[in-house]
């Protein structure tokens, strides 16, 4: 009978990268795996993150009983705030995950009411008919687990983001033990992360970065701006023993690596020497050469601290000539405009920058296992069933035929979103598929923010609250401003010379407070226009209209 069948239903994260949420059912409970965000592409105006439809769980509510996380990066748990508004279900993660959830949480005043439940490596939890053991893996997070998930049916392990680091800077490695025992035992179905299928051989560990992140930090004569992934601990950790050992002082820069240092610092990550870290505000009390400045804003986001030193617009980073500039993370495909964007204002500075140089050494490695690695868990197990998941269609399909060429399992399922996967102890096939999408939702995250389909939310938000159009001519070789700005205004139900008038005003002096740098920049003058206006346009009338500047090149 199909109800003898575990039913395995991916929500998310399998045909794009981000959003990952993944759904196992057994007769009348249900089980979810992680809750990503994605951060949407360009066209989606106005969007600022992208999570997964999850009409599925709100149609059997009454049988959803937990969401289990495998670790805290955003793309697995983004989407917890939209999901718990929803659905208020247990949240298991490990220490350091529930902490970076905490702090998510309160952000959308849904901590309170939240139900948060520690799982520890090795120690097995109980959610209605399924025995979890969560088993350590490394990734360029820390505290990160694969789930063994005991069905009635067999085992289905859940790699989640994985690499296998044998001497990681923790202490704690990757736990080849535990998944050889695996397949001792039996193992019906493997879930494993596709990321890097692409890459040839192994991942180098998180320590194979020290020698060439030693020598720039011992070759650096002025300041050192150090920026990287805000949740890369290990990396954090490096760059303040690194410090340490130069004689630099270490000031941190930017909101999530803030927060970041200090969960780590409270959870025994990061042990700093007393006295390293100093106030942003002190950075003007030391020589240059006695400085180190941790600073977010590795992917050139355009408001990010990095992005707005590179154009002279912070408080308390100043990059001048002679000082190194070291992006210590990979670019995130779709990103390469904004970061080369920032490097150029960084090199004419006269900064000495240093990103992705392959050939003289590592500056950063993936926390995703590469093909070997890949091999390696899927022969340890020994599944009877495999399926690729975490990537776009093309990364499914290479890491199912990996999978395959092997010998070693029965069969491989490729599964995208929606797909209904059923699973008893002989055989899975696809029986259907399920109602997912792309929920897109502006900050804040309130129901009433979220919109299902561009289209719609374009039209209600046209319908609604109109459409600003700023208006600004600028000289692209001189920076200067050629003419007052304009401003259009459609559909707005409101005075519009009194608006006009003040909205011009606002434009005016957000230019004005900008230098011919950030001018000539038209991704970050859009999006200080565009922050500027929506704030002055909410705060005077409560309405949200689509705002676009647009800005015309003399």
């Amino acid at each position: 009978m199909a109800q003898d069948k575990l039913k395995l239903i991916p929500l998310g994260g399998l045909g794009e990268f981000g959003m990952n949420c993944m759904v196992l059912r057994w007769q009348d409970d249900i089980l979810v795996i992680d809750a990503g965000l994605m951060f949407p592409e360009e066209e989606l105006l106005g969007v600022d993150i992208v999570v997964p439809d999850i009409s599925y769980l709100t149609e059997n509510r009454d049988k959803v009983r937990g969401i289990v996380l495998t670790h805290g990066h955003e793309d697995h748990i983004g989407g917890l705030p939209w999901i718990l508004s929803e659905l208020n279900v247990p949240v298991y993660g490990t220490e350091f995950t529930l902490a970076y959830v905490e702090g998510k949480l309160e952000e959308h005043r849904l901590l309170d009411d939240a139900d948060l439940q520690e799982i520890i490596p090795g120690h097995r939890v109980t959610i209605g008919p399924f025995s979890i053991m969560p088993i350590r893996v490394t990734h360029s997070l820390v505290d990160c687990v694969a789930l063994a998930i005991h069905t009635p049916v067999g085992v289905v392990l859940h790699t989640g983001d994985f690499k296998v680091d044998l001497s990681p800077p923790d202490g704690k490695p990757f736990d080849l033990h535990a998944f050889a025992e695996l397949g001792k035992q039996g193992v019906l179905c493997l879930l494993q992360d596709s990321t890097n299928v692409d890459r040839r051989g192994y991942t180098p560990s998180e320590k194979a970065v020290r020698p060439r992140l030693g020598e720039i930090f011992a070759q650096t004569e002025k300041k050192l701006f150090f920026s990287c992934f805000s949740s890369s601990i290990h990396r954090i950790k490096l760059a303040m023993e690194l410090a340490a050992e130069n004689g630099r002082k270490v000031a941190i820069i930017g909101r999530s690596l803030d927060n970041s240092t200090e969960i780590a610092q409270d959870l025994g990550y990061l042990d700093p020497a007393p006295g390293l870290i100093i106030n942003p505000g002190q950075i003007k009390d030391f020589a240059d050469d006695k400085l180190c400045i941790m600073i977010t804003g590795t992917q050139g986001e355009p408001m990010s601290a990095l992005s707005r030193a590179a154009v002279n617009n912070h408080k308390h980073a100043k990059i001048e000539a002679g000082d190194t500039v070291l992006m210590s993370s990979r670019v995130i495909p779709g990103n390469e405009k904004s970061i080369y964007r920032v490097i150029d204002h960084l090199e004419r500075r006269d900064a000495k920058v240093i990103y992705d140089d392959g050939a003289s050494g590592l500056i950063h490695v993936s926390g995703h296992g590469s093909q070997e690695e890949l091999r390696l868990m899927i022969n340890l197990v020994r599944p009877k069933f495999f399926i690729p998941v975490h990537g776009d269609y093309r990364h499914l399909k290479r890491h199912a035929e990996l999978a395959s060429s092997l010998g070693v399992i029965e069969k491989a399922v490729l599964l995208e979103d929606g797909d209904v996967l059923e699973l008893d102890r002989n055989s899975a096939s696809k029986t259907g598929k399920v109602t997912v999408g792309r929920v897109c939702i502006d900050s804040g995250g309130a129901a009433s923010d979220v919109v299902e389909d561009l289209v719609i939310r374009d039209r209600r938000h046209l319908s609604e609250d109109g459409i600003l159009l700023p208006i600004i001519a600028i000289n692209k070789m001189t920076g200067k401003i050629e003419a007052a700005p304009e401003i259009v205004m459609r559909g707005l139900a409101i005075s519009e010379d009194v608006v006009i008038a003040e909205a011009r005003q606002v434009v005016q002096r957000t230019l004005d407070g900008s230098s011919g740098e950030e001018r000539g920049d038209y991704g970050v003058i859009k999006e200080k226009i565009r922050t500027d206006l929506k704030r002055f346009i909410q705060k005077s009338t409560s309405r949200r209209p689509l705002i676009m500047p647009v800005v015309l090149e003399i």
